[in-house]
């Protein structure tokens, strides 16, 4: 089984820099798509790691707890990815003069 062990330092470290590029991307552009590419391939790789879980056999039990670790990692990532993409697509609004969705981070920045 092709197990993509995103709780690798290494990896970790790379997408960390990556999705850190691509929120200062889409901040620089005012383009919420840039933030919006990793959310969803976040999501692909949560769904693929769960279905890894549930279809891990005896005889890969071993990688049950690197399985788990990517897991979280990815729902981490997936929190991330979401907040900078409210904040991009805040950002994106104000910059054409059109109306968002909703303030999705009005609350949070009360509360600061």
């Amino acid at each position: 089984m092709i197990v993509l062990n995103i709780a690798n330092p290494i990896t970790l470290f790379l997408i960390v820099l990556a999705v850190g590029l691509l929120v200062f991307l889409g901040q620089e552009v005012k383009k919420s798509i840039a933030v919006a590419i990793p959310l969803f391939v976040f999501l692909v790789l949560l769904i693929i790691h769960v279905g890894q879980v549930a279809s891990l056999s005896a005889e890969l039990a071993y990688l049950s707890g690197t399985l788990y670790k990517c897991i979280a990692l990815d729902f981490l990532f997936i929190l991330v990815t979401f907040f900078a993409y409210l904040w991009v697509d805040d950002i994106e609004a104000k910059a054409n003069n059109i109306k968002s969705i909703d303030n999705s981070l009005d609350w949070f920045w009360k509360e600061v």
